[in-house]
């Protein structure tokens, strides 16, 4: 909403996005119940029945007037002859509607009590929402919205809204609102009241209600079933209450009761609970829940939390909350967390999951304003012994002594293996010692797994991240092919990749790879295994150290320097006095034209803190799912594009490029059921269209694709088609938008621990492609990645920049509980690729909490806080932002180095001071800019 809007704004601007503002402490009701007061409190609200016109409201963006009612009870409201009430009309966002200033007239602490009579006109059909809001200014931050209640409307009824607010701070400006009918559909209003209720009021209302009434409480009624089915309902099924079944065999573990879900004939099938009006948008949620499944012969099942949100313009959305591994045995907690980033119509939660015929039981159900969590500790990595082995007698000096075989097969010792470091080991460690040619034998395996051993649990540190190098070779492999020899640890028996290669030959093969411990382990077994049955295995110079990031990153920024830098010699014009002594010059880099993009999802661009965020820090955008296959044309010829639509122009508003992923997908598992039942010439068919139809609409409009996603994982659409059609797909796509670069685009291309993705195979796919005649223009890297390494890294950027294609990390994130892990996790990552010349740009998969593909890799908190992974994001953009400053030469000219991109200089001369913006683009040599002040 506009500050400045007035009654006479036909079309109003967009929402201003929020920057990470003040929170502030809500407490928040709603309900239908008028809240019970000895006295009549003072109305807050001036001209709260436009007796004087609109005096003292303001329409914003849309226009209003004042009309007259008919008498007589309307929607349980009665109203008098010629009664005023406001309309509202012309409103071109469901946001538009009419505003007051009150501040000065609210008190922190105190509970505010609101009420309105509220209708709509020009509804064509069905009801509207109509929501109060607040809407709450800080100085030096952007708008904040509270959220106060809402009620539906149909066409000529007046209906009562109510609500309550309380303030825990004051902000500078406060201005309530009514808005939410969709765009067209008259906004009226007949009178407003906001009066000060005292907190024992509340407390009653919440009694008669069921409505919150702290942030802390519980938004389930009947969390327990203590009032036996109230307020629960089956979803495609029956409901009961117990206090046991299976002759006693089943009780409640908290409480007296636990409803079952019965007669289930789909997985989507439960007990459910409408939660409308009880939660707040962007307000984070935490859900806890005890469950067990009962009944049929199944003894554990999937059982998932889900929110259903049905938003005002009837667009739907299910939120996946929590899911856990139930059994009939005993109960289980369901726990996990949700954000709401619209003001939907209705939001409905629910449990479900297990096979048809299966009960879902439930014990009690907690819904609450999901607590803060507590910042993280920086680790201590002071005395940590960056480069040192900790695995014992690696040389094998002592024979096998430190080893051990795992299982039943056989160590000796060898000659005869590489003295030098594998590559990868050496670029971390420097400068060291050559390795003894000595190697562990392994002989006599007789299961996959088998191979030498070592304790090291004594030896790892929290939170360190360890490399770990290898020269490995196998025996003769007769006829089974190529083999995997993997470096695996066993965690409290849970199994951790520390790299994988594949072998097809005699030689030796370096294998590397990297892991961390964030949980302290009672036992961590490192092992090599992989190769088959009866095929013998060798290791030489297993090293597992400690990595040191910052003498790295101390590297990596010299790089960048020579790579992203460039010498620029500003010559200017049009001042007279430019070459005389005192005269100053600052250059300040504006902006820094590398790419730095997000992921961003349909539901996110409903939130304006979300946006300001993205639009401030992001230049590129690759949107989640709502431009692939499945989501565009879910059901055959069901084709939804509006949800991209509205998420392209948001970007092009903000002139944010965009890249689009993806045209299709080759793993099986993606694919919609209709396109499997095909036969081959109408998947061929279907493929053509779906080109057809994204293409030809977009054309343009995205600078990059993403043809056949993860083809290194998976082979759909060439299994059914032919080996031609991979290559086919890039050729169409090139025939109908010549201006997209079109990317191949994998995972795990980057960390050593895929055999199927390797840089080498990455390589071969590629050269096939192309050799087919697909003009493939870009290499995209996932980077899904845990545990970075920048030496592994840089060893595949430096594989595939030999094909000479810029290489684009497109879905970057990484994960660690601790933030100040992730945010050195974020910054390997980002140093990588900036100090990497065939690097053009960086995607990261999301920022945002709750809105990730994986746990513990957010920057952003899910209501708005930024963590210290988003601050070391914003640091490093700080970095990458070149300034300087000095006087002119003799000759009027001023020199610097510094990042391509925009720039403004201002030059102070004794007469005055000029300022100009200029710009830097990519390039090796010196580059001269004239700036003129003509």
């Amino acid at each position: 909403m506009s500050c400045d809007s007035t009654e006479e704004d036909l079309v109003g601007p967009v929402h201003p996005f929020k920057a990470e503002s003040q929170r502030t402490e809500i407490k928040i009701m709603e309900g239908k119940h008028s809240v019970p007061s000895m006295t009549k409190p003072t109305n807050i609200i001036q001209n709260h029945d436009f007796s004087e016109g609109l005096s003292f409201w303001h329409p914003n963006g849309c226009d209003g007037y004042v009309a007259s009612t008919e008498p007589g009870p309307q929607g349980g409201v009665t109203m008098t002859l010629g009664a005023k009430y406001a309309v509202i009309t012309n409103r071109k966002e469901w946001w538009q509607g009419l505003e007051q200033d009150i501040t000065g007239k609210i008190s922190v602490a105190s509970t505010y009590a609101v009420s309105a009579n509220v209708g709509v006109a020009a509804l064509s059909e069905g009801s509207a929402d109509v929501l109060a809001t607040l809407k709450l200014e800080y100085h030096g931050s952007d708008a904040s919205y509270l959220f106060l209640g809402r009620t539906s409307c149909t066409n000529g009824s007046w209906e009562n809204l109510k609500g309550t607010f309380s303030l825990s701070t004051m902000p500078d400006r406060v201005t309530f609102y009514l808005e939410g009918p969709a765009p067209g559909v008259d906004l009226l209003i007949q009178s407003v009241e906001i009066t000060c209720s005292s907190s024992s009021d509340i407390e009653d209302h919440a009694k008669t209600t069921g409505t919150l009434s702290t942030e802390d409480d519980n938004i389930i009624i009947n969390p327990q079933f203590d009032d036996g089915q109230n307020n629960w309902s089956g979803r495609g099924c029956k409901i009961a209450i117990h206090d046991s079944l299976g002759n006693g065999k089943v009780l409640p573990k908290v409480g007296k009761f636990f409803a079952a879900a019965t007669e289930r004939t789909q997985s989507w099938n439960g007990i459910q609970q409408d939660i409308t009006g009880r939660v707040q948008r962007k307000l984070a949620y935490e859900l806890s829940a005890l469950v067990r499944i009962f009944g049929g012969n199944v003894t554990s099942s999937d059982v998932r939390a889900t929110l259903w949100v049905q938003n005002p313009d009837s667009r739907e959305q299910y939120i996946g909350i929590a899911n856990v591994q139930a059994t009939n045995q005993d109960w289980v907690q369901l726990q996990g967390k949700f954000l709401i980033n619209n003001s939907p119509s209705k939001v409905v939660v629910y449990l479900e999951g297990p096979p048809a015929g299966i009960d879902i039981l439930v014990n009690t159900i907690v819904i609450k304003h999901a607590p803060k969590t507590p910042p993280s500790t920086p680790p201590d990595f002071e005395d940590a012994p960056f480069g040192i082995n900790i695995i014992e007698n690696s040389n094998l000096a002592n024979g096998t002594n430190g080893w051990f075989p795992l299982g039943n097969c056989t160590l000796s010792v060898g000659t005869g293996s590489p003295r030098v470091l594998p590559p990868m080991a050496r670029d971390s460690l420097g400068p060291h010692e050559s390795l003894s040619g000595r190697y562990v034998l392994v002989t006599n395996r007789t299961q996959t797994w088998m191979g030498p051993a070592q304790m090291i649990t004594e030896k790892l540190k929290l939170f360190l991240t360890y490399q770990v190098s290898a020269w490995v070779r196998i025996g003769s492999t007769g006829s089974v092919g190529p083999q995997n020899v993997n470096v695996a640890l066993s965690v409290d028996d849970q199994w951790v990749n520390g790299g994988q290669v594949e072998v097809a030959d005699d030689r030796w093969h370096e294998i590397g790879g990297s892991f961390r411990i964030e949980k302290q382990p009672s036992k961590v077994m490192v092992y090599i295994q992989g190769p088959a049955s009866g095929v013998d295995l060798m290791i030489a110079g297993l090293q597992i150290f400690p990595v040191d990031r910052q003498a790295r990153f101390r590297y990596l920024r010299r790089q960048t320097d020579k790579v992203r830098k460039r010498d620029v010699i500003l010559k200017f014009s049009g001042l007279e006095d430019i070459s005389g002594l005192g005269t100053l010059v600052k250059v300040r880099q504006i902006q820094n034209d590398f790419p730095i993009g997000t992921c961003i999802n349909r539901t996110n661009i409903d939130n304006e803190d979300f946006v300001d965020f993205f639009v401030k820090h992001f230049n590129w955008a690759v949107f989640g799912n709502e431009l692939k296959w499945y989501w565009t044309e879910p059901q055959q010829g069901n084709i939804n594009y509006k949800d991209a639509d509205e998420m392209l122009d948001l970007c092009l508003k903000n002139k944010i490029e965009t890249r689009s992923h993806c045209i299709f997908w080759e793993v099986e598992g993606t694919v919609q059921q209709w396109i499997k039942s095909l036969n081959k010439d109408d998947l061929m068919k279907a493929v053509q269209n779906r080109l057809s139809s994204l293409l030809n609409r977009y054309k343009g409009k995205f600078r990059h694709y993403d043809v056949n996603n993860e083809m290194l994982h998976g082979s759909f659409y060439q299994d059914r088609l032919g080996r031609d059609i991979r290559a086919n797909m890039f050729k169409t796509a090139h025939q109908l938008d010549p201006s997209a670069t079109l990317f191949v685009n994998d995972y795990h291309i980057e960390d050593g621990n895929d055999t199927r993705s390797t840089p080498e195979k990455y390589i071969q796919q590629i050269l096939d492609l192309q050799h087919q005649g697909a003009p493939v223009g870009g290499i995209g890297i996932q980077g899904h990645i845990d545990s970075p390494v920048g030496p592994i890294v840089c060893s595949a950027l430096d594989k595939l920049g030999t094909l000479g294609l810029p290489i684009w990390f497109t879905e970057l994130d990484v994960s660690s509980r601790n933030e100040y892990v992730r945010a050195d996790d974020l910054e390997v990552m980002m140093r990588e690729a900036m100090a990497h010349p065939s690097v053009d740009g960086i995607m990261l998969w999301g920022f945002w909490e709750l809105f990730m593909s994986r746990e513990n890799s957010h920057l952003v908190n899910a209501e708005g806080d930024v963590n210290e992974a988003g601050k070391r994001l914003l640091c490093l953009k700080q970095e990458w932002l070149s300034h300087s400053h000095g006087c002119v030469d003799d000759q009027g000219l001023f020199s610097f180095r510094g990042f391509s991109g925009t720039y403004n200089v201002e030059v102070v001369t004794l007469s005055k001071i000029v300022s100009k913006t200029f710009v830097v683009g990519k390039g090796d040599s010196p580059l001269e800019v004239e700036v003129s002040f003509d």
